[in-house]
């Protein structure tokens, strides 16, 4: 019993030191569940740059891709839990629980909290050819259609997807949802006409809107932005849908057990980078909004998490959307 107490001694010991040198002269890897290029992928690689300063670390971005974001998810909660692997993922952590049927994690329980990074709202789009010029115009043409509509996504669990869902849900009306592999095979589509609309990430529509491509109908936030290709849409809220509001969110976790000193050098290092001026216009030409409130904390960053799983389960399950 005594050497077994020597022994937990000695390990915390070595733990603490750890802490303390963290990260010394190793590097941090940052896991991104999905692959070079998309919308996450971009956030994770302009959050490594200002934070490496800060941090004092040398960083390394990993993509992990498939299954939604889960095999990523699923690779930091079972990493050694010293802060030298860290995750970076956006909504998924809170609609994988309802997505899919079997995780090899517990969303709220096999992670620490890092603090939350941004927020990217959506815009809803649709082909170049429909005949609709405006939301109001947009709403006459779907309730003209029913049961005709094609409704384009990059798949299961994409932010297309889950906003899709929750437009359909608060609409009340079915569309055929056509799923893809992706944001640009879906963007080609509905550019050529061979489906109807899209709800995206302002990360993916913004150009496309720019150049004319495709036709803007709506923002899915609760006020205008003010980007300047999109600050003449209206919001969802105001043109009737009460209460809409979808932004596709991106915060930062450890593995469950990481030692406190060390995730305290990893929060507050974070918060500096938030603050980075070239990162803030990196995230402001993207159309995402930094984080600057309560929830750049991890007990807060957990608290929206938790709720925002509550928000999308019952959506979810409504639509019996569903992965093994």
């Amino acid at each position: 019993m005594k050497r077994l107490m020597l022994a937990a001694v000695a390990a915390l010991a070595v733990t603490g030191a750890m802490a303390q040198n963290y990260p010394g002269d190793k590097p941090v890897t940052i896991v991104v569940p999905f692959t070079a290029g998309g919308p996450t992928d971009k956030v994770a690689r302009d959050l490594a740059e200002a934070l490496r300063k800060p941090l004092g670390a040398t960083i390394v971005i990993e993509n992990v891709g498939g299954a939604g974001g889960t095999l990523g998810a699923t690779k930091v909660a079972k990493a050694a839990p010293d802060g030298y692997t860290l995750l970076l993922h956006h909504i998924g952590m809170a609609t994988s629980p309802s997505l899919y049927r079997t995780l090899q994690y517990k969303t709220l329980e096999d992670f620490e909290y890092l603090g939350l990074i941004n927020e990217v709202p959506m815009t809803l789009i649709g082909r170049p050819t429909l005949p609709a010029n405006n939301y109001a115009e947009l709403l006459k043409w779907i309730d003209a259609n029913k049961g005709k509509i094609n409704l384009a996504n990059a798949g299961l669990g994409a932010a297309s997807h889950l906003c899709g869902l929750l437009y359909q849900s608060t609409l009340k009306v079915d569309m055929t949802t056509v799923p893809y592999k992706g944001t640009a095979p879906a963007m080609t589509d509905l550019i050529g006409g061979q489906v109807d609309i899209m709800c995206d990430q302002t990360t993916n529509t913004t150009s496309q809107i720019e150049a004319g491509k495709v036709k803007a109908f709506a923002v899915t936030t609760p006020k205008r932005l003010t980007t300047p290709a999109l600050s003449k849409l209206p919001t969802l809220d105001e043109s009737g849908m009460k209460g809409f509001n979808v932004s596709i969110w991106h915060g930062l976790y450890a593995p469950k057990g990481t030692p406190k000193a060390v995730l305290d050098k990893v929060n507050a290092a974070l918060k500096v980078a938030l603050k980075d001026a070239d990162f803030l216009k990196r995230e402001e030409a993207l159309g995402a909004v930094v984080v600057t409130d309560a929830r750049t904390n991890p007990a807060d960053h957990k608290k929206w998490v938790d709720a925002e799983i509550n928000k999308w389960s019952p959506v979810i399950k409504a639509a019996g959307q569903y992965a093994d």
